[in-house]
This record gives C-alpha cells, sequence and structure tokens, in this order.
C-alpha cells in the first residue's frame, strides 16, 4: 500500500501544471482570499495553537522552542499580513531575462517559469506553513509540506484553511497538501520521490538540515543554522555597538538571524567591555567569554571550546576579544554557518576588508543581524535563508521560487540541410 508522502507527491505532480496555468492576477486574488481565511478562522487556529503549546510544556520542551511554536493573534495578524503583501509583490513568473534574434533568424528568450513542486520539512514554526504555501501559491508552485509533529495541530488547522480558499477560488485544494502522518520514517519517502518532487527545501535546525542534505536524492536547497558573529572594531562608536549588540541577541534569541558570538577588538573591549557586559546582563544574557575577556570582567563566565561552533538559539552569548578585523574574518571562517554576519566600524578599510573577506548569505555595516529576513527585505515573506551558493543564497523570496526556460521562435529554420525523399 503507498504511503501518505507518495500518493501526496503524485498528486502534486499531476496538478502542478494546472496551477501554472493559472494568470498572475488569479494566483494575486487567491492570496488575499487566503488571508481573509486566515483572519476568518483566527479562533480556530490559536485554538489548535494553545493545544500544541500545552502539549510541549507536557513535554518539557525548551522555552526557545515553545517561543518558536507559539502563536497569538499579534503573530497570526502579523502572518496575515505577510500573505496580502506577497499578494501585491510583482509576479516573476513570465519575467524575460534575456532574449535576441540571431542571424539564422531565430528568436530566443530566456523567461521565468515555476519549479513545479516543492517539498518543505520544517520544525516547530507554524508560520512557515503560511509563508511558504503564500510563496509557492503567488509562484505557480504545488507544495508538499513536512512539518514538525510539535506542531502538527496548528499546522493542520492552517492548511484546512488554505485549501479551503483553494477550492473557494476554483484552484485545486490539493495545490498545497500537510503530510499529517507524524512518523519520522516517512520523511525518507520524500528524499527519494525524484519523479514527483522538484527540490527540497529544510528549514531547521543543524542535525535537521544535514540529515536532509546528507540523504535527499531530490535536489536541495540548503537554508543553514545561523552561528552569527558582530565583530566590534576599535574605531566603532560606544552607544551604537552596545545598542546594536543588545538588539542582535536579545530582541529575539530563538531565530536564527540572532547574534551568537560577539568579536571585540582588544582596544574597544578595554574601554567599553564592561558597559556592554552590563548591558546584556540587564536583560539575562549569559555570557561565555575567552581568557582575556574574562579578565576584563569576571562576569563573563569561562567558554568551552564548542561555544564557539554554538547555535545557542537563547539567552547566551559568546565573547572573544580579537586583535583587529583580520582575527574577526578568521574566527568567522572558521566557525560562522555562512549565514549573517556584522561589522561595526566608523573606518571605511575595515568594512571593505570585512565585506570582501567574509563568506555569509548577508553582511551588515552598523546594523542589528536581525533584519536577514524575507519581510526586512521587502519579500513579504521567505521561504528561508539560504547558506549555499547556488541555486539560491541569502532571504528567499518570490525569484527563488522560479526556474527559467528557453523559448525559441522560428520560421522553418532547420541545423542541417537534408534532403526530402521525393517519390512517395
Amino acid at each position: 500500500m503507498q504511503n501518505e508522502v507518495l500518493s501526496k507527491a503524485q498528486k502534486a505532480k499531476s496538478i502542478s501544471s494546472t496551477l501554472a496555468g493559472f494568470t498572475q492576477e488569479d494566483r494575486s486574488a487567491l492570496l488575499l482570499t487566503i488571508a481573509d481565511k486566515l483572519n476568518e478562522n483566527a479562533a480556530y487556529i490559536l485554538q489548535e495553537n494553545s493545544r500544541d503549546v500545552e502539549q510541549a510544556k507536557k513535554n518539557k520542551v525548551s522555552d526557545a522552542l515553545i517561543d518558536r511554536l507559539r502563536l497569538n493573534e499579534e503573530r497570526l495578524k502579523a502572518i496575515t499580513e505577510a500573505v496580502r503583501d506577497i499578494a501585491s509583490l510583482p509576479d516573476p513568473t513570465g519575467e524575460i531575462l534575456w532574449e535576441e534574434d540571431r542571424p539564422n533568424g531565430l528568436h530566443i528568450k530566456q523567461v521565468r517559469v515555476p519549479i513545479g513542486v516543492i517539498g518543505v520539512i520544517y520544525e516547530a514554526r507554524p508560520n512557515v506553513t503560511v509563508d511558504i504555501s503564500s510563496l509557492a501559491l503567488k509562484t505557480g508552485n504545488t507544495v508538499l509540506l513536512r512539518g514538525s509533529s510539535s506542531t502538527i495541530h496548528s499546522n493542520k488547522a492552517i492548511t484546512s484553511v488554505i485549501q479551503k480558499a483553494l477550492e473557494t477560488s476554483g484552484f485545486p485544494p490539493e495545490s498545497v497538501q500537510l503530510i499529517e502522518n507524524t512518523d519520522r520514517t516517512l520523511t525518507k519517502s520524500l528524499f527519494t520521490a525524484r519523479e514527483y518532487i522538484d527540490v527540497i527545501i529544510p528549514r531547521g535546525g543543524k542535525a535537521l538540515i544535514d540529515t536532509v542534505v546528507r540523504e535527499s536524492e531530490v535536489p536541495v536547497i540548503e537554508t543553514g543554522a545561523g552561528n552569527c558573529h558582530i565583530y566590534i572594531d576599535e574605531s566603532a562608536e560606544e552607544k551604537l555597538a552596545r545598542t546594536i549588540a543588545v538588539d542582535a541577541k536579545v530582541q529575539r534569541p530563538s531565530v536564527c538571524n540572532a547574534c551568537e558570538t560577539f568579536l571585540i577588538h582588544e582596544s574597544w573591549a578595554e574601554s567599553h567591555l564592561t558597559a556592554l557586559t552590563g548591558d546584556l546582563l540587564s536583560h539575562g544574557v549569559t555570557l561565555k567569554g575567552d581568557a582575556t575577556s574574562r579578565a576584563l570582567d569576571s562576569r563573563i563566565e569561562a567558554a568551552e571550546d564548542a561555544d564557539w561552533d554554538t547555535e545557542f538559539l537563547a539567552l547566551t552569548a559568546a565573547v572573544k576579544i580579537v586583535s583587529g578585523v583580520q582575527e574577526a574574518v578568521s574566527h568567522i571562517q572558521k566557525h560562522g554557518t555562512k549565514h549573517s554576519e556584522a561589522v561595526l566600524t566608523e573606518t571605511p578599510e575595515v568594512v571593505e576588508a570585512f565585506f570582501n573577506q567574509v563568506d555569509a548569505s548577508t553582511l551588515y555595516h552598523n546594523a542589528s543581524t536581525r533584519f536577514t529576513d524575507g519581510f526586512e527585505f521587502g519579500f513579504g515573506a521567505e521561504v528561508g535563508i539560504s547558506t549555499q551558493k547556488l541555486h539560491a543564497r541569502g532571504a528567499m523570496g518570490l525569484p527563488a521560487l522560479t526556474t527559467t526556460k528557453y523559448l525559441v521562435q522560428g520560421s522553418g529554420q532547420t541545423k542541417g540541410n537534408l534532403p526530402l525523399h521525393e517519390k512517395h
């Protein structure tokens, strides 16, 4: 008997060409209907989400994970508004990227088209169910969702609302499907469904992403973990640096673009580390530092080697004192995850060195790493933050869910002048 993954993947593939046939106006109108339905069913969605939260508490899940899976009226409203934002964005499908008339008379153009069937494996983030579905539908893709068992009630509720909106709008309701069976072994069926699924996008922690990249036979867009750094240079303005550091660590510590390690120039540290430590401690942050930082401030705990590679996702941060931008860059290249890195400085040469030498999807000068986000970049929402270099990199919006095809218009051109058979 065929399992749920394969049967739903087959269905997604069978209707993918149908979905791509709807007009851009149809798809934008669909998203507005989805937003309306989410608003109308907010009480139901929040009720189902509360079941997930209560179960997580019973299972003694970390506060960071509970924060990720929890919805409230404010968060649900923001999610709904993101759907409306996506509806209003230009649809990249059909965009002509290149065209040329060839000497032989052929007219060739390269256009954006939907990828087809997108499989998404993600952890305890019910907002991803809405974000991914909206981005996929806007670009004419079908989507197969494999969420976390810890958010199964939330995801089922949201998916059912989206499917009602699809049906109301005349779209196949199976354009968005959720794998409801929480058996983890079923996930392997996604990895081998090359016949039906065009790409898999994992969103979650390092262990999940590494598993998908290692085991999937289907092409993967890797959305990496965020071991993000801020380098505070000797010329960094004190208040600016302290304000940005607090924001990057404290504003929402459980997300992938929060800062995990502060690399601080020795001169700046001698003058200002005590103040920065006080700022962070006042917000409940535990600091783990090297010997030099602890010599400057005894409130900093001793760091272990593993801390430099840890995505804490909590009110914990590592601190290392460095001699300059080159040592900071070397540390980031060794321990970073190619996600988001920031330099705080008033020296243009330091910015240039940092931007040229650090290999990451998103680099910041004098700004918090917390802005690596599709909404903040004007994408309405995001598929994820890609830390690879192909097929997409950084915050992934609508264009990341498209590929291209060449359309060639001719008038009888042939490559050779082969004779036809004269006698019949």
